[in-house]
This record gives C-alpha cells, structure tokens and sequence, in this order.
C-alpha cells in the first residue's frame, strides 16, 4: 500500500478505541448496575451480553468505522 498514513492516537482516548465503545454498549446494555454472586454469573452475563449485541445488526460495525481512517478500494486494490 503505497499510500497508507499511519495515524498516531492519543493515550487515554476511549473514543478513539472500537474496543471501548463496544464495553461501553456493553455495559449500558446489559452490565450495569448489578451485582453477582459468583465469578461464573459474571461471566455468563458478560456471555449473553456480548451475544445479545452481536444479534443487532451493525452494531460493531457502526461503532468500529470511521471515516477518517477508511482504507476504501483505490486502483483495484485491497
């Protein structure tokens, strides 16, 4: 890719993070505000959260793209 720019982030720059937007979603969706009783119950919720998330379409999608760093096809490439 001749022309691919590297893009230097900011640390501590959760928006800027597609991980952290998706525990975000996460956590408003289904995590938060609760309590468990066992290590096993925490992760069977974070389980059912993360497939409930993944059911609704585009959503990883919608929170993992942007614009200013879209590869796009250029010149039958990629």
């Amino acid at each position: 890719m001749p022309k691919l720019t590297l893009l230097l982030l900011p640390t501590g720059s959760p928006e800027l993070n597609p991980t952290e937007q998706v525990w975000q979603q996460l956590r408003d969706r289904s995590l938060a505000n609760r309590c468990y009783d066992s290590y096993e119950q925490i992760v069977d919720a974070c389980c059912d959260a993360w497939n409930a998330f993944t059911e609704i379409p585009g959503a990883i999608r919608s929170l993992c793209t942007r614009t200013w760093a879209n590869l796009g096809v250029t010149d039958g490439m990629l």
